[in-house]
């Protein structure tokens, strides 16, 4: 329990103010109606409360609006095929928080805040968990600097919110990837592990200008050689040859540790295939493509589940995959929903029961 949480619920809900539809709801477009505030002020957090969903008000010399300190991170709550509602390995990410926090000099925000603030906060709002297939409520716990003030440095006071988004698939169809070589999403040393804001701010650009050709997203490369594969615009990436299963290692800190990548790398060692997480060229791809060696391709995230992908182009070479034969994805696609929604035993302790 959180010593000093406040709680005040709102006399009008929101879902019957607004209608809203829990089927096919679109992603991140609706939310529940109540959201946690947490303030770091004087070198300590205080003032924590769960209170109506409403807009804040900022100063416009708010410190993260001109220095980028901003954080996020994204879980999922699912509602079980017995009624009740689990999250899905919300420690792992209450964990990635704290590391993007010190990398972005910010406060780690207290385990209880981050855990049983998310709790109560989803036990006022259960009844906005969608009950349908491949549907969820989306949990997004953000950190930004709050100080009313100009100047380079980090700021001396943060605001820490979660609110919560129900949601159905964010990728419906299988996916045309653009290899991307020119623009560069993360270096060694920066902050490409960190689940900044700024990093997806900067991806933009590159992103639309692919889907303007008729792709979705972009698979990044390397910053130094534009040869070496890294991650796409918002999930990891796997690559299927065989037995083998190739993705990008994190060892230079380019790469969002994510969690649903550390899922499917543990499902696919129970399923008796070899992960190999390593450093993985387009030109190693290309040559196993020619081949026929390179069998699936398929991208893992917490809004995009798993999202096979049908297409990858690198200049003028196009790769072409019938994803309607894909076994692989579809194995830990399954393996995920079954543990997620309650229909097979979680012999893993990934949900946390609300």
């Amino acid at each position: 329990m959180i010593a000093a949480l406040e709680i005040k619920t709102t006399p009008v809900l929101r879902s019957k103010l607004l209608d809203i539809n829990l089927e096919n709801v679109p992603f991140g477009r609706h939310f529940t109606d109540h959201m946690l505030v947490a303030e770091y002020t004087g070198g300590e957090w205080q003032s924590v409360e769960i209170k109506p969903y409403q807009s804040l008000q900022i100063d416009p010399a708010n410190a993260a609006l001109h220095y980028g300190q901003s954080i996020f991170e994204g879980v999922k709550a699912y509602r079980q095929q017995n009624g009740e509602v689990a999250v899905f390995r919300p420690i792992d990410n209450f964990h990635r928080f704290n590391i993007s926090a010190t990398r972005m000099q910010m406060p780690e925000v207290p385990e209880d805040i981050f855990m049983e603030g998310l709790r109560q906060l989803i036990t006022l709002d259960i009844d906005w968990v969608p009950a349908q297939p491949d549907h969820a409520l989306y949990i997004r716990p953000f950190l930004f600097a709050s100080d009313p003030a100009i100047g380079v440095r980090a700021s001396e006071r943060y605001t820490f919110i979660i609110i919560l988004s129900p949601t159905g698939p964010y990728y419906t169809a299988p996916m045309r990837i653009y290899v991307e070589e020119h623009y560069t999403r993360a270096a060694p040393g920066g902050v490409g592990f960190a689940k900044t804001a700024g990093n997806y701010a900067a991806a933009m650009f590159p992103s639309v200008k692919a889907q303007k050709a008729g792709y979705h997203q972009v698979l990044w490369t390397d910053a130094f050689e534009h040869r070496y594969v890294q991650e796409i615009g918002t999930m990891n990436v796997f690559f299927v040859s065989g037995n083998k299963v190739l993705t990008p290692s994190l060892d230079e800190g380019t790469i969002l540790d994510g969690i649903t990548r550390k899922s499917a790398i543990t499902i696919l060692q129970e399923n008796g295939y070899e992960i190999e997480e390593r450093a993985i060229s387009i030109d190693e791809l290309i040559e196993m493509y020619k081949n026929k060696q390179l069998n699936e391709v398929f991208g893992t995230g917490t809004a995009a589940t798993i999202s096979m992908i049908k297409e990858l182009k690198y200049r003028d070479f196009e790769m072409h995959f019938n994803t309607g034969e894909w076994k692989v994805a579809s194995l830990v696609l399954k393996t995920l929903n079954n543990i997620r929604y309650g229909i097979t035993e979680d012999t893993h302790g990934w949900l946390f029961p609300v």
